[in-house]
């Protein structure tokens, strides 16, 4: 068998091993034996358990990136774009629970440098969503500023909310990839389209109140 194919099949083991067992007491002699190869054979070809859990984050991560890029088409209207970006999202996680599993929660609990890995990627996929936003935004408004530092904000937020439902919809099986992104649609699209038009809420006064970015709204 290709060295390549074999390695697939050792590192689709470990994620379902480390997923379903966690990382500490995931074992080489089991990863081995759910691939169908030996214990030295592993380690022939990924040195050691700490290699081994990189290498399956790495693919994880990547598998997840480009889903959610590919899934988008860029020339769509920026609610199409944020939607389809969401669906690509839940559903690679929802077809995938193991790698989502490895990356939300073994990777992040484990210190560095298997943190580090998880970051990169969110960062990435944070840096999508800024653009996407920030585009949208300007566009929309026929203004070619606006705050780095909110969009950078927006993006964030909407990348956690998007993790956190990811776990509860794998956790809940009558919840589909398509009902998790309308939720969140649902809870971001009004907010972010108000921002694209220059509204936003202030805390002014006693009552909550809307003003437009570039100044004062009517009262």
């Amino acid at each position: 068998m290709p060295r390549a194919v074999r390695e697939q099949q050792m590192l689709d083991a470990a994620v379902q091993s480390f997923a379903r067992l966690g990382y500490r007491a995931a074992s080489m002699d089991q990863i081995a034996e759910l691939a169908g190869v030996s214990k030295p054979l592993v380690y022939l070809y990924l040195n050691s358990k700490d290699e081994l859990f990189t290498a399956c984050i790495r693919r994880e991560a990547k598998a997840l990136v480009d889903a959610v890029q590919a899934g988008v088409e860029a020339d769509a209207p920026a609610d199409r774009q944020l939607w389809e970006g969401l669906t690509a999202f839940f559903t690679h996680t929802a077809q995938n629970p193991d790698g989502w599993s490895v990356l939300h929660s073994q990777a992040r609990t484990h210190g560095e440098p298997f943190a580090a890995e998880v970051a990169a990627m969110r960062a990435e996929i944070v840096a999508f969503v800024t653009h996407l936003i920030g585009d949208a935004a300007r566009e929309a408004r026929c203004d070619p500023h606006l705050a780095d530092r909110e969009v950078a904000g927006l993006a964030q937020a909407l990348v956690g909310a998007a993790e956190s439902l990811a776990g509860w919809a794998n956790d809940t099986p009558a919840v589909t990839a398509r009902e998790a992104a309308a939720t969140l649609m649902n809870f971001a699209w009004a907010g972010l389209e108000n921002l694209m038009k220059g509204v936003s809420w202030s805390p002014t006064g006693s009552a909550r109140e809307t003003t437009s970015m570039s100044g004062p709204g009517p009262r």
